[in-house]
């Protein structure tokens, strides 16, 4: 009766080496060279007998090995290193070699697990939500440069009515933010409109820095909204809520 012999499948001569490596138990600093060459040798006269193919990096593996055993009969070269006379191991590449092909091994090992543990997660498509979107979001959006630019305008314009301000005084603030946002939502409930140069023209510096303040308060709270007809053209100024109330 015969008998069976199977041969493992290994995916590179440095995975066969750690292998051995392992179930013998050694040292993979402290390699005896001789035990390991055996039984790499072995597992090659294996694949011979069942007509494995053998490829080439296996035969260059092996070749190897022979090589380091046999300098490891001879006496060992010596280098000097900061002053001190330190012995060359033959086995020092190869160690290298397996520590780098270990380490990459078990990198892609916890990658895979990841990626087991990933194959078994369902996601939600993702859905349209555009139904719920707010349609004046996408009306007039006018950025802060434009703002900026047309508070600019106004200020030159009406540079020559400023009164000069005496700084030996303190001044009471006369426009507050909140009555001016008050002031703002009043003139869109009776106008459901306004021009930002009316709204700011022939009003005092402090004044119109505090209705500009105002409307960009408004808008982040999402009560207005600025829109401009063409490039340089007035900015206009609009209600949210009015709009989305009466479907304008």
């Amino acid at each position: 009766m015969g008998y069976k012999v199977v041969v493992d499948v290994y995916e590179g001569p440095l995975d066969l080496l750690l292998d051995l490596i392992k179930k013998s138990e050694i040292d993979i600093y402290d390699i005896p060279i001789n035990t390991i060459t055996e039984q790499f040798l072995d597992y090659i006269y294996d694949m011979e007998e069942l007509n494995l193919e053998i490829t080439s990096d296996f035969l260059v593996m092996a070749s190897t090995l022979l090589e380091i055993k046999s300098k490891m009969l001879l006496p060992q070269e010596k280098v000097v290193l900061d002053g001190v006379e330190v012995e060359i191991d033959p086995r020092e590449d190869l160690v290298q070699k397996l520590l780098e092909y270990k380490l990459f091994k078990e990198a892609a090992m916890c990658l895979k697990s990841s990626e087991l543990v990933e194959s078994k997660v369902f996601y939600k498509p993702r859905e349209d939500l555009s139904i719920y979107s707010d349609p004046i979001e996408e009306l007039g959006k006018v950025d802060l440069q434009q703002l900026l630019k047309a508070l600019n305008k106004v200020m030159e314009r009406n540079l020559k009515k400023f009164d000069t301000i005496d700084i030996k005084e303190i001044h009471r603030e006369e426009y507050t933010l909140d009555e001016c946002m008050d002031i703002i939502k009043d003139k869109l409930t009776e106008n459901g409109k306004i021009s930002f140069n009316d709204l700011l023209n022939n009003r005092s510096r402090e004044e119109i820095i505090t209705y500009f303040l105002s409307t960009l308060e408004l808008i982040r709270l999402k009560i207005i909204y600025v829109e401009q007809a063409h490039a340089f053209s007035d900015l206009i100024i609009k209600s949210k809520v009015s709009e989305v109330r009466y479907g304008r």
